[in-house]
């Protein structure tokens, strides 16, 4: 009779430990998903270009002052973001800082014309109202990027261009410099090697152009990209960064998204854009939309490159289709990393 009590009684006890150990498992599976599928308050993603990054091509000092600048550029907008900021605070001062780093093609990084002058072009949209604004061509703004808000916020239009541009940021009171700013040696040198080597061609590889989109904790979307455009170009060439729907595009119903890459091809295929409307027309998610347009159509037409992206819902896309891309993210939620090569 004792035996058979005691046998009882440890049976339940094995019972209620099992059980407890299955729902502590299925609450910690819980709190997990719970974690993961959590709506972040915030969420600001960034690049700083795509092309042939590769180990064989950047010595290890060098990838590790990318990284180190990738980092310092978001911690820009994280703090901005943390404290109530807005979408579009964050995204200016982010690329401020990359604009005015010498590692990036863009403000005082950007690459030499074969004219032998910096061209460079920004752009930005606010996805709250479809605003947006641009310049191209310009040589003496400091940041372009404040230059493409500025004709948002202080213009009737949507895209100036060179002298106009330049016209319009100095009557604003933004930052100007002389063309001599934006010279590096680096530079300098990679146009020489163009020059020396071109056949009535350009150089097409365009890494270093940043960009930046943000979710604000207020539920709104911003996109905004700058560049130093490609090695080499000529007759006033002007890429997709500067074109609203192409390089950059925002709108609080879909996603934010900056490209870089070959700007001929996004030019055509409406890159920015069309990862919107598939989000919106299509009811794809911004992963799906982002891989179909950048890993099925772009590749199909032969164009390289990528783009960073956000969606209102706080979902993210860092799609390339090149070796590598400059690339980093950060979200309230505490995810957060920094990318630079394609096996990342």
């Amino acid at each position: 009779m004792k035996r058979t009590l005691l046998l009882a009684l440890s049976l339940m006890a094995i019972f209620v430990l099992h059980s407890c150990s299955t729902s502590q498992a299925d609450a910690d599976t819980q709190t997990s998903v719970k974690k993961t599928t959590e709506k972040p308050d915030w969420v600001i993603v960034i690049h700083g270009g795509a092309g042939s990054i590769e180990r064989k091509y950047i010595s290890e000092e060098r990838e590790l002052l990318f990284r180190e600048k990738l980092q310092e550029a978001l911690n820009v907008g994280t703090e901005i973001l943390k404290n109530g900021g807005t979408a579009t605070k964050a995204v200016q001062k982010t690329i401020n800082l990359m604009e005015n780093c010498e590692l990036f093609n863009a403000g005082k990084g950007a690459v030499f014309a074969n004219s032998g002058i910096n061209e460079m072009d920004a752009s930005f949209m606010d996805g709250a109202t479809l605003d947006a604004g641009a310049v191209a061509g310009v040589t003496r703004i400091k940041n372009p990027i404040n230059a493409a808000i500025s004709v948002m916020k202080d213009s009737k239009h949507v895209m100036l261009s060179r002298d106009g541009a330049e016209e319009f940021a100095a009557a604003q009171g933004l930052e100007m410099v002389e063309p001599a700013y934006f010279f590096t040696k680096r530079r300098w040198k990679s146009l020489q090697s163009a020059l020396k080597n071109e056949k009535d061609t350009v150089n097409l590889n365009k890494k270093g152009t940043v960009g930046c989109v943000v979710l604000d904790s207020h539920g709104n979307l911003a996109a905004g990209t700058s560049t130093g455009g490609m090695t080499n170009k000529k007759w006033g060439r002007i890429g997709d960064s500067p074109i609203i729907g192409a390089g950059t595009y925002a709108n609080n119903a879909t996603c934010a998204v900056s490209a870089t890459g070959h700007g001929e091809y996004f030019i055509r295929y409406t890159v920015a854009h069309d990862i919107s409307a598939l989000m919106e027309y299509a009811g794809l998610s911004l992963k799906d939309a982002a891989n179909k347009v950048i890993n099925e159509k772009l590749v199909a037409a032969g164009g390289s490159g990528g783009i960073v992206a956000v969606a209102h819902t706080g979902e993210i896309s860092m799609a390339f289709n090149s070796a590598g891309m400059f690339r980093g993210f950060a979200k309230s939620t505490g995810e957060t990393a920094v990318k630079v090569f394609g096996n990342e």
